[in-house]
């Protein structure tokens, strides 16, 4: 059996997510889709997609909260959904520190990323967030 690694159960996750803000479907059908075509998503991916789904509120008024003169459209979809998997990890999962998670979306952001700027977008974006938060990266 293979074991995969949390970055790609991270980015099998945007992926999802991505699908499902271009597609316009919810997140779990586009989830389920992709399970019935026989694409492999472990444990922790399945979380990471029902739980930005189900906060997802929340993590848009959070990154909303800290862009200037932007809407949540006018960032790139797969910018804004790498967005969402670390700010739900930085609001919602404990167990994972939070350098970890910020860290993850730029290594994610260099290599799902559509611009050559994207993982110092992130950056920036997470590190607002992470101040708002009261977090420090350690």
């Amino acid at each position: 059996m293979v074991k995969i690694t949390r970055r790609k159960s991270r980015e099998a996750a945007v992926i999802v997510l991505y699908q499902s803000d271009l597609l316009g479907k919810d997140s779990e059908e586009v989830l389920k889709n992709e399970i019935d075509f026989g694409k492999k998503i472990d444990e922790f991916a399945l979380e990471l997609v029902i739980g930005v789904n189900k906060n997802r509120k929340a993590i848009d008024k959070e990154i909303v909260g800290v862009v200037e003169n932007w809407t949540i459209e006018r960032i790139a979809i797969i910018d804004r959904n790498i967005l969402r998997v670390a700010i739900y990890e930085m609001l919602f999962e404990k167990d994972i520190p939070l350098k970890v998670s910020v860290d993850e979306a730029i290594e994610i952001a260099k290599s799902l990323g559509q611009k050559e700027d994207t993982p110092k977008f992130i950056n920036g974006i997470l590190g607002k967030i992470l101040a708002n938060i009261g977090g420090k990266l350690i």
